[in-house]
């Protein structure tokens, strides 16, 4: 069918084909007929217009993605072949026969040497991409500031301008979004391509949009290492501009209002320095004298530089929330990772400082630029659900405050001489 292919060519086709059932092989030479129709080739083949139009990429992504899928031969013809040929390498290959083949796409001066100036135009291309199709409120003043923060997370070889296959590798660990766009486009878009996904944001008439640390590009990169179903919709819970730099306060509200009986949220911080970074608590935040949580949860990065760090199972010690102790070895506040008096990312209770080290819990660095941190804006989100009213919050029977309801934990620890003497 086609161009005449090259016994090396229908070699691939033979093993590409293998990888799909005959229903998917069928699926794929109707949507190849259908293309074909639309370049008028006589059922042929499919023409870059076309094939761009199609699979919604236009400019120097979807010239290249063209070029990889009709395997470089520059006849502007793309066959049934060359079609199952890269959908079985791109998307039913081994996880290095896909990501060779992501790291070639992003070459999209076809020069043979990727660089800066090709990460650069690929990434204004996704939030191009991305974001013409939501209705979320603008972030930033052009995609060019988001830009520059994914650019910062990439480590680049030789005189910072080569950017190898290993850093290639790296800085996909650290973008997720990034890497789950680039590993989707040869599904159509309508289907809801992986990487799409940004969570619609949702805040009190009464709020400056500009008071909001997290802005419309901050959501997609975070929502790029979280399910599906919990990119939905996130609340704002809780703002120190708007409830004030109080601990009680932000325990209350997100008692009171998080969707799920207290379900996971969103911490976002900025300090004095101008550094924005936070975490994702997959638990509700209970008050414990020890670290809990689970493997969902992660520390990230948003400016200057965008990165996620993820649990390296080097540890349990994910989530932190100590209210009301006394002794020195339970610091009071919230926090993540490492340890007690040297977490990944604490907030102290007073609200208005913290610390931030390197973090073998979640192999992260110092998310800001100095380790002791003053904090200047704290703020969080619901994830994944509506809001319930305080009406409809159902606390298991027990009525009042967070610091009410943990009452008999505190009279236990009085016994121990561990409680607040306050108290």
């Amino acid at each position: 069918m086609g161009n005449a292919q090259s016994p090396q060519t229908n070699s691939r086709f033979i093993t590409a084909s293998r990888a799909f059932t005959q229903n998917e092989l069928e699926n794929l030479k109707s949507l190849f007929f259908s293309l074909a129709a639309q370049s008028n080739s006589s059922g042929k083949f499919v023409s870059p217009s076309v094939f761009e139009s199609f699979f919604g990429l236009r400019g120097p992504l979807g010239e290249r993605l063209f070029d990889l899928v009709t395997q470089k031969r520059k006849d502007q013809k793309l066959t049934y072949e060359d079609l199952v040929v890269a959908k079985g390498t791109y998307e039913k290959g081994t996880n290095e026969e896909i990501e060779e083949f992501i790291y070639q796409l992003l070459d999209v001066s076809g020069d043979g040497a990727l660089g800066r100036s090709d990460l650069e135009s690929v990434l204004v291309q996704i939030l191009t991409h991305v974001f013409s199709s939501t209705n979320n409120e603008t972030g930033f003043d052009s995609h060019q500031d988001a830009v520059q923060i994914f650019i910062r997370a990439a480590t680049f070889s030789e005189n910072d301008e080569r950017f190898t296959y290993e850093d290639f590798k790296h800085w996909c660990t650290l973008l997720p979004s990034v890497r789950k766009f680039l590993g989707s486009l040869l599904m159509p878009p309508e289907v809801g391509r992986p990487g799409c996904q940004v969570p619609r944001l949702v805040y009190g008439e009464n709020i400056d949009s500009h008071l909001v640390l997290l802005k419309k590009e901050y959501g997609w990169h975070i929502g790029g290492a979280l399910p599906q179903h919990e990119l939905e919709e996130w609340r704002l819970l809780y703002h120190s501009s708007i409830n004030g730099l109080s601990f009680t306060t932000f325990l209350g509200n997100i008692t009171r209002t998080c969707s799920n009986d207290g379900g996971p949220t969103v911490l976002i911080v900025k300090d004095k320095e101008g550094y924005i970074y936070g975490g994702y608590a997959s638990q509700a935040w209970e008050r414990h004298g020890d670290f809990y949580g689970d493997l969902k949860s992660f520390l990230f990065q948003l400016y200057p530089k965008a990165s996620i760090y993820k649990p390296t199972g080097a540890n349990n010690n994910l989530q932190w929330c100590a209210v009301n102790f006394s002794s020195d070895s339970i610091p009071n506040g919230i926090g993540f990772g490492g340890r007690a008096n040297h977490f990944g990312l604490f907030v102290s209770a007073s609200f208005d400082q913290g610390h931030t080290f390197t973090c073998t819990t979640f192999g992260s660095p110092c998310l800001s630029k100095t380790n002791r941190v003053e904090l200047e804006v704290i703020e969080c989100w619901g994830v994944g659900g509506e809001e319930k009213g305080s009406g409809s919050h159902n606390n298991n029977g027990v009525k009042g405050s967070v610091l009410e309801r943990f009452k008999e934990d505190r009279n236990m620890l009085k016994m121990v001489g561990l409680a607040n003497s306050s108290e």
